[in-house]
């Protein structure tokens, strides 16, 4: 019973994040596939979901495809009554709606001017009167979620929930380029951003590379403010201490070195992932310690 989820570039597709985060966050079970954004394939790939022609679009274990994250949401919420999507209480269950409706429908000067990106931080942006006015009604209606909930920082109703996931996003629009928040609004965006399937999530999307770089600014960079305090590099050769992939189990084909030791993955991919964030990857972090 296994969903097959569509999504684009993990780096650049905000609403590919919001559908990834729907099934990993609830523990769904999915199989993602690739459509390409960017390099011209996205028609066909997606000939198969038709009417449906965004990401994310998904197909449920019984063959109905469903396009439009919101739709997906509620489908994946009902079909999963006991997942935990939506809050239990029911005037925080209507104004979570609200909120991720109003984030299908609005902030079009957030989305235009900052498109999303995880790669870096751009210094130095300047936001237009639009976009500081989007942040403006964004702060508001966090502050009217906590009102109703009573939750004065973490997930804006206490326990995780469909509307943290759409404005996960929008926390890394925030932080990507260096928006004015208050200073708990941003506590709540990197939160957000620091949640491990998060940043497995940026992991997977820095193993490809992009020239030209989507989305440019005439602008300085620098580091994104979440990574590990592991550091790994990819090596070559098959020397290392495992025989099989942390991962799928299969034989080691792939490595990288960490603090001198050599460990192995089944394939460049298993082993990129792992260089761009050692410490997202709980299997790997179980093999490390087990040593």
């Amino acid at each position: 019973m296994t969903y097959d989820l569509y999504i684009g570039d993990r780096l650049f597709s905000s609403w590919s994040l919001r559908g990834w985060l729907m099934f990993t966050k609830f523990n769904l079970p999915v199989r993602s596939q690739m459509v390409g954004l960017y390099t011209g394939t996205m028609k066909n790939d997606m000939v198969d979901l038709a009417p449906a022609r965004l990401v994310p679009a998904m197909r449920t274990p019984g063959g109905v495809v469903v396009g439009e994250s919101l739709a997906m949401a509620e489908t994946l919420a009902e079909a999963h009554p006991d997942a935990g999507l939506w809050p239990t209480d029911p005037a925080a269950r209507a104004t979570a709606r609200w909120l991720c409706a109003e984030m299908v429908a609005g902030f079009g000067a957030l989305r235009g001017d900052c498109a999303m990106q995880l790669a870096h931080v751009w210094q130095g942006f300047e936001p237009s009167d639009a976009v500081l006015a989007d942040l403006t009604r964004i702060q508001e209606l966090w502050a009217h979620a906590r009102t109703v909930s009573g939750a004065a920082d973490g997930p804006l109703f206490g326990s995780y929930s469909l509307v943290d996931v759409f404005y996960t996003p929008v926390a890394a629009r925030i932080i990507g380029y260096g928006l004015p928040v208050s200073d708990a609004n941003r506590a709540y965006c990197l939160q957000l951003l620091s949640d491990t399937k998060f940043r497995q999530w940026r992991a997977m999307g820095l193993t490809v590379t992009y020239d030209p770089f989507p989305y440019p600014q005439d602008l300085k960079t620098q580091d994104w403010p979440i990574t590990s305090p592991l550091k790994a590099r990819a090596v070559t050769g098959l020397e290392a201490e495992n025989s099989h992939c942390p991962y799928s189990g299969d034989p080691v084909t792939d490595c990288l070195e960490l603090d001198g030791r050599i460990w192995g993955f089944c394939n460049p991919f298993c082993r990129d992932k792992t260089v761009a964030d050692p410490g997202a990857w709980p299997k790997f972090l179980d093999m490390i310690e087990r040593g």
